[in-house]
């Protein structure tokens, strides 16, 4: 029987129904120790009666439970109440993967960053030997945010739980003869009651990935029997007869995904979010591809070879015009696990302030030196820093902080500590000017981006979207990137002059 609003589950009032499904009726309800909202998954008492259902339910707890990532529902607590089981999970704000899908296929930009996110999720998961088994449009969250959060690990495959008791009293396979999953998105092992590992996840964001860049599902079919049989011998049309504008690297990227032989797919979702990843610096789209390029075990001697081969061309270009420039080396400073942003220099030269997001914790600045093997937060959360200036003073950027979207508030703050003075509201991007007095910046109105220096006037606007903001040495130019690949060269009269594109 569905609850009213007022009814209580253990200590949580429930406010408004959510929704229903097959793994239970979702609440809104509110949690008054913390004051906070939150969504409420119930199992029906009668439901409870099916041993089958019920550890499914309570996997799905355990599963998520024990996971702790940004693109992974948080699961807070877990109960009974009246014999139905319930947990509470974070209350989202936002829509499905499917519903926003109903508009119609993505960019490329905006479906590399999805996956991105997904990929990211799946391989914290899989890092706890959890498989999801049922990914798909419906089981993905969008938040109002543009953050993609994976929902319902209901089908999860808890492999192995170390140190835990209680893991041999979870399924570890599936029952012969039931398909776990959704068509159309399951795997053609999961199809033949083959072991599923996380290679069938990945198999699952393939499909999803291809969803999203041609507005189609990969595999369709007028009955259950044609789906399967399409996933088992068919591959997907090209994705270029739905959508022109996808790279061939990337629909590479995709036919990878989508291998009927697990073992000729991406073997880890990490793997498969550093491709997207290196698609995603030019955003989301990658040099062409020929489809006859070699595959992964060669890449490595053939881009020796490259390098061989370049190094004898710099060579010879340096003796013919003698003029040879330092030769860079690189050093690593962080050891984490995690995402970071930006990068800059402190006027020693030694000392490198930078964003990072860790172990799925919030966007921090974080201060470290060559040789040093440690990092020092500063007291700045939820921040990035988008330019150190001479006198050391830094420019950041205030707000929720995300690999696929740069926007916030912009203050400045002494890089020895001190609380932010903030600025400006909609700020994508800043530099100092070379005497540190000035700051240039990127303003977003409205559907435009704005570069303003100093900050109200403007030099130049772009409905392409600026991505960064450089000075020149001299301090009498401005270079911007754009989201159209371009670099523009603006004066400070604002003529501006595209040096590439």
């Amino acid at each position: 029987m569905p609850l009213s609003a007022g009814a209580r589950l253990g200590p949580y009032e429930i406010l408004a129904p959510l929704g229903a499904g097959g793994m239970g009726e979702v609440y809104r309800a509110k949690d008054p120790r913390l004051g906070r909202d939150v969504a409420i998954k119930v199992l029906p008492a009668s439901f409870s009666k099916d041993p089958d259902r019920l550890k499914r339910f309570e996997q799905e707890a355990r599963s998520a439970g024990i996971l702790n990532h940004p693109n992974v529902t948080i699961v807070y607590d877990v109960g009974q109440h009246d014999g139905a089981p319930y947990v509470v999970q974070e209350l989202l704000e936002g829509e499905t993967l499917r519903s926003e899908l109903s508009g119609g296929r993505f960019s490329s930009r905006k479906a590399i960053d999805y996956a991105i996110q997904i990929s990211q999720g799946l391989a914290a998961a899989h890092e706890k030997s959890i498989v999801h088994r049922d990914l798909k449009p419906e089981n993905l969250f969008v938040t109002r945010e543009g953050r993609v959060k994976i929902l319902d690990f209901g089908l999860a495959k808890l492999i192995h739980v170390e140190g835990s008791a209680s893991a041999s009293n979870l399924p570890t396979a599936t029952e012969p003869g039931i398909v776990m999953g959704t068509l159309g998105y399951i795997s053609p092992e999961q199809i033949k009651n083959d072991p599923a590992d996380g290679r069938s996840d990945i198999f699952a964001l393939g499909a999803i990935l291809y969803e999203m860049l041609s507005g189609q599902r990969a595999f369709r079919g007028d009955s259950t029997a044609e789906i399967m049989v399409t996933i088992l011998k068919e591959d997907p049309s090209d994705l270029s007869l739905t959508n022109q504008n996808v790279n061939p690297g990337l629909e590479r990227l995709v036919r990878h995904c989508l291998e009927k032989n697990p073992e000729r797919r991406f073997q880890s979702a990490r793997d498969l979010a550093y491709d997207l990843e290196t698609l995603s610096t030019v955003s989301g789209t990658a040099p062409a591809i020929p489809r006859g390029a070699p595959s992964r075990r060669w890449r490595k001697p053939l881009a020796a070879a490259a390098l061989l081969l370049l190094g004898v061309l710099a060579g010879w270009s340096l003796h013919t015009f003698g003029k040879k420039p330092p030769a860079p080396s690189y050093k690593r400073l962080t050891f984490r696990r995690g995402t970071v942003f930006t990068a800059r220099f402190t006027p020693d030269g030694q000392t490198v302030v930078y964003s990072g997001a860790w172990e799925g914790e919030p966007a921090r600045i974080f201060a470290t030196r060559a040789g040093s093997l440690e990092s020092r937060a500063l007291q700045l959360a939820d921040a990035r820093v988008l330019a150190v200036s001479q006198t050391g003073e830094l420019a950041i950027q205030l707000g929720r902080q995300t690999v696929w979207e740069s926007i916030g508030t912009l203050a400045r703050v002494p890089l020895d500590g001190g609380a932010p003075r903030e600025l400006l509201e909609n700020v994508v991007a800043a530099d100092w000017s070379p005497d540190g007095r000035e700051l240039a910046v990127v303003h977003r109105v409205d559907a435009n981006d704005r570069l303003e220096f100093p900050i109200g006037k403007i030099l130049y606007e772009s409905a392409e979207g600026i991505q960064s903001v450089r000075f020149s040495p001299r301090g009498d130019r401005l270079a911007i990137s754009q989201d159209d690949n371009s670099i523009v060269s603006i004066d400070l009269s604002g003529k501006a002059t595209v040096l590439s594109k």
